[in-house]
This record gives structure tokens, C-alpha cells and sequence, in this order.
């Protein structure tokens, strides 16, 4: 049976769910990368070796590895009923309004497996793949884009369309049209798996107004969360979250803080600028001021459902140090050096996935960055990523936690 138990960023992982790269890689070209939100051109092959590395090292550490394809497989097949839903959801998301081309497109998904069809909708749509496709519209004239439906190539980045929190989950509204249909999938998991369905309290979802992405939630303890105010998430989303962790749901959770971040595309998300790898350390954007403009939302004692912002300026070792009661050590990504901690920021040195106290998943390209983690003595283990970099994340985006260790 499913169970979701997330409490702290460090504790013995011991279930994690993937997304292995498809098809979407080899659907991008250089003229759609800004709309696809990539920086490169990955070579699949090679991706696949790399994240297939990555899950044999997750379960050769005793870790269970789950992937979303299969999930939404086994739940799209379980009623045809919940298959049609899911592509009438998928199309009108798509944003294909024809309704003489959503019937098209309709019949086409229906002559696919549920795998095949599951794969299609990560991979895109080409017109061409369809049967009885014909120029219909105004749009289908004009323009010589191929694809009835867009590919999602970020989605091997499992950490952002939603999140493990305590026992819960947030279903996650994505910042940008090009992602937002990648939540759908752990929508239709959570509302009708088997092993899932409506088992687990919605701290958030993804039909809510304001955006929040998994990258800026990092659960520093099983009373404190840590999120991000980025250029993916909003402060109102933050709000949101924190009143249903405080009001609607019966949690442990006490404080939110919200980590005040620069909107910009190399501050992607909190897990880009600080992560825990053992139980007093942390590491760090090595551009990062060390002064942190942090809110701290609790309770309003005097006013029941509201919430008490109180601001916080200080350096993040002392924050981190009053909310979790022990000495911090900060390791900053690539060292002192100018060349190499820009280097290796840029190829996710900073965002490591623990899969115990002091014990890390890494790029073994951030050498210099793995070097000075061992010499703080967490135990690295290095991924080979040449490709799986070019995606801009790292082994903590490309994971979600489903099961940790208490601590």
C-alpha cells in the first residue's frame, strides 16, 4: 500500500519516485528551447544510461525506485472511465480546442496501449503521428509548428510538480504554461491509484491561483518547512500552504519560513541555493550574500486561521541554527574560487540528494565541490551527468522522496 512519510531532507531514503528521460529529449531544436525552458540539446541515449545509473545506485542503498510512467499506467488502466477523463484533462490542457481535432487525437490515444499513450502525452504530439490529421484552423495554416501537443522535457525533474510533506502532499501549480501539465500526472495518482488514491491530505493544489513548485520546499524538520519566494513560487501560494499545515489539516509542522530568493533563472528554486546533507550541514550557492531575508510564519495566537509574519535578516547559518537547535556548517559549492564556483554551480554541484545523514548523491562532474564535502565528512557518491546536466537540476531535482526515516 502507498504511504507518504517525509518529516526532514536527510533521513534514510526509502522510497523514491523517477521520471526515466523519453522521447521529449529528442523533441527538442534550438529555436524551441526558450519556450521548452532548456539551456542545451540532451542526446537521450546517453541521458537514460545516466539516470538509469542513478536509480541502480538509489536500490543498490536499499532504496525502493518507483516511476511515474508506471504509475499513471497502472491507474489509467485500472477504469476506461478514468482514461477518458485523463485525456479529455490532457487535451483541453494542450490547449486543443477543436473539437473535431480533440476527437482525432482522442480516437488516436485510444489505439495505443495505456503505456504507449502515456508515453506519447510526456513525449508530445506530433500532427504527423496522427491518423486523419488535416489543416482545420486558421492557426494549422499559418503556423509550421509540428506538434498538436507540446513536449514536456523538464519532466524528469520528479521534484517540483509535487512534493512530500510530512504525511501529506502538495499537487503543485507550475510558474510556466510549458510545465504546468506535468502535475497532472501525480493529480490522477493521487485521486485514483489504487495503492494512492485520496490516502494522503492536500496541502496544496495544482487548480489553485498561485504557483508553487516542489524545488523551493525543503522540510528542514518535522516541525519546521523551509520554502522558497522565487520566481516559480509566490508568496500568496506560500500563505496558502502554511494555513493549511497550521488550520485545515492536523500536522506537527509549527513554523513556514520563507527563504526570500533572486527572481532569476540561476536562483531557480531554493534547492538551488542551499540543501542538507548531513544533520548540521548544508551546502550553498557560493554567490549567495550571506544575509538572508527570511519570514517566519506561525500561528496568530489572537486570530484563529490567520497567520503571524514576523521578518528575519541574518546570515542563513544562524537562521538555520535557531530553527533546528544545533550548529551549522555551510559548505559552499565549488569552494572559494570565483571560475569553479560558478563552473560548478551552473552543473548543480549545491543540489545533492541525501540518501542518509552525511551520505549524498552528486554529478561526479562538481569534483571540486564532492572533494570538499568528503573533507567535511559526508560520504559522496558521484553520478556521471553530461547529459542529465544540460537540463539546469540535479540529483535532488530529479527525485521525490515518498518515504524517509524519522530523525
Amino acid at each position: 500500500m502507498g504511504r507518504i512519510q517525509v518529516y526532514n531532507e536527510i533521513g534514510r531514503l526509502r522510497k523514491v519516485l523517477l521520471h526515466r528521460p523519453g522521447k521529449e529529449l529528442e523533441h527538442l531544436k534550438p529555436e524551441w528551447l526558450e519556450r521548452l525552458l532548456f539551456d542545451d540539446i540532451p542526446w537521450l541515449e546517453q541521458a537514460q544510461k545516466e539516470h538509469d545509473e542513478f536509480a541502480n545506485l538509489l536500490k543498490s542503498k536499499g532504496v525502493e525506485v518507483v516511476y511515474l510512467e508506471d504509475l499513471i499506467r497502472e491507474t489509467l488502466d485500472q477504469d476506461i472511465n478514468i482514461k477518458l477523463q485523463f485525456i479529455d484533462q490532457f487535451l483541453t490542457e494542450s490547449h486543443v480546442v477543436s473539437e473535431t481535432l480533440r476527437e482525432v487525437v482522442t480516437e488516436y490515444l485510444l489505439s495505443l496501449s495505456t503505456k504507449e499513450m502515456v508515453e506519447k502525452t510526456m513525449a508530445g504530439i506530433k500532427k504527423k503521428d496522427v491518423p486523419n490529421f488535416q489543416k482545420r484552423t486558421l492557426s494549422d495554416y499559418i503556423s509550421d509548428y509540428p506538434f498538436v501537443c507540446d513536449p514536456m522535457p523538464n519532466l524528469y525533474f520528479m521534484r517540483d510538480p509535487f512534493s512530500s510533506v510530512g504525511n501529506g502532499i502538495t499537487i503543485n501549480k507550475m510558474f510556466t504554461q510549458t510545465r504546468s501539465r506535468e502535475s497532472i500526472y501525480a493529480d490522477y495518482i493521487f485521486r485514483y491509484h489504487k495503492d494512492y488514491a485520496n490516502k494522503f491530505p492536500r496541502y496544496y493544489n495544482r487548480n489553485l491561483t498561485f504557483s508553487l513548485e516542489g524545488g523551493d520546499i525543503l522540510v528542514l524538520s518535522d516541525k519546521v518547512l523551509a520554502v522558497g519566494v522565487s520566481q516559480r513560487t509566490h508568496p500568496f501560494a506560500i500563505e496558502t500552504l502554511a494555513k493549511n499545515l497550521f488550520y485545515n489539516f492536523e500536522t506537527n509542522f509549527e513554523v513556514v519560513l520563507a527563504f526570500d530568493i533572486p527572481k532569476t533563472r540561476a536562483y531557480m528554486h531554493l534547492d538551488t541555493v542551499f540543501t542538507a546533507v548531513d544533520y548540521d550541514k548544508f551546502t550553498i550557492h557560493s554567490q549567495t550574500n550571506m544575509d538572508f531575508k527570511v519570514f517566519e510564519l506561525t500561528r496568530d495566537k489572537d486570530r484563529y486561521g490567520k497567520l503571524h509574519v514576523k521578518p528575519i535578516v541574518g546570515h542563513l547559518d544562524a537562521i538555520l541554527r535557531s530553527y533546528l537547535q544545533k550548529d551549522i556548517t555551510l559548505i559552499p559549492c565549488g569552494g572559494d574560487d570565483e571560475i569553479t564556483s560558478g563552473r560548478e554551480q551552473w552543473n548543480d554541484g549545491a543540489n545533492t540528494l541525501a540518501i542518509a545523514p552525511g551520505e549524498v548523491i552528486v554529478y561526479a562532474r562538481n569534483y571540486v565541490t564532492n572533494e570538499l564535502l568528503e573533507k567535511h565528512g559526508v560520504k559522496v557518491y558521484p553520478i556521471f551527468a553530461s547529459e542529465l546536466s544540460r537540463g539546469r537540476g540535479g540529483p535532488r531535482c530529479m527525485s521525490m522522496p515518498l518515504i524517509r526515516d524519522n530523525i
